[in-house]
Order: C-alpha cells, then sequence, then structure tokens
C-alpha cells in the first residue's frame, strides 16, 4: 500500500476510533518476521513497546532499493510500522534521506492523535530507517 493510498484512506474515515482500527488493520497485514529475526540487532532502541526492523537490499535497475520488514508486540505499533514502511520501503537510500517524514506524517494529524510514548517509538523507528539508508550511502 502506498503512503499517498493510506493518506486518502485516512481523509475518507470521520473518527479517530475508525482510523485506530485501520492502522491496527495494517499492522496485522504486515509480512511475518522469521523468527532468527527477532534479535537484538534488529530491536528498535526508543520504544516503549518491542520492535524489530529488518532491511532487504534488492537492485533494480542498478539501484539499491531497500525494503523494510518489522515487527511489534503491540497492535498500534504495527500498524505505525507498516505506516513507516509506505513512506519509505521501496526506494533507494538517497530517496529515502530526501524524504521529510514530520511533514509526511502531519497529513495523518498522528501526532495529535498518538500518545507522547508512541509519538516517541515512531521517531524511534524513523531514525532506524534513516540509519539504515545512511549506511548504504
Amino acid at each position: 500500500m502506498s503512503f499517498n493510498n493510506i493518506i486518502d484512506d485516512f481523509e475518507f474515515l470521520e473518527n479517530w476510533e475508525d482510523k485506530y482500527k485501520y492502522i491496527i488493520d495494517m499492522g496485522s497485514s504486515l509480512a511475518a518476521l522469521k523468527s532468527n529475526d527477532y534479535n537484538d540487532d534488529n530491536k528498535v532502541e526508543g520504544c516503549a513497546s518491542q520492535v524489530w526492523l529488518v532491511v532487504e537490499e534488492n537492485s533494480k535497475q542498478g539501484k539499491t532499493i531497500l525494503k523494510f520488514k518489522g515487527d511489534s508486540d503491540a497492535y498500534i505499533v504495527k500498524g505505525l510500522i507498516a505506516i513507516i514502511f509506505a513512506l519509505f520501503s521501496e526506494k533507494t537510500p538517497s530517496e529515502i534521506l530526501e524524504i521529510d517524514p514530520m511533514s509526511e506524517l502531519k497529513k495523518l494529524n498522528l501526532e495529535e492523535n498518538i500518545s507522547q510514548q508512541r509519538s516517541n517509538g515512531l521517531t524511534a523507528m524513523i531514525n532506524r530507517v534513516f540509519s539504515e539508508a545512511k549506511k548504504r550511502i
């Protein structure tokens, strides 16, 4: 699912209860990680919930494309992971670093509707994605 599709869906949903359900549904659609992916190297620090992030590199027309996979022990966080992946996956490291995630996420009005802990975790996930992109430049 593209980030623009998520924006469109959010605009269609009338209240935050429905948006929370939508976020949780997105999280439940994430592909499962392999059991050996649940390790300290893949764990995202700075999240109240447990979060794991795996990066896969693919080549497309001679360019390195990053794809992200992840999981969490919290349903809403899994949905936030799905949103982050929609924003960053299937892009080159340079394209990822050009994205202003806070500006993009404001389109969903998340900052006013998730807890401070969740917001901090979202920032930690974004920082991890940027870190992984920077490693590959």
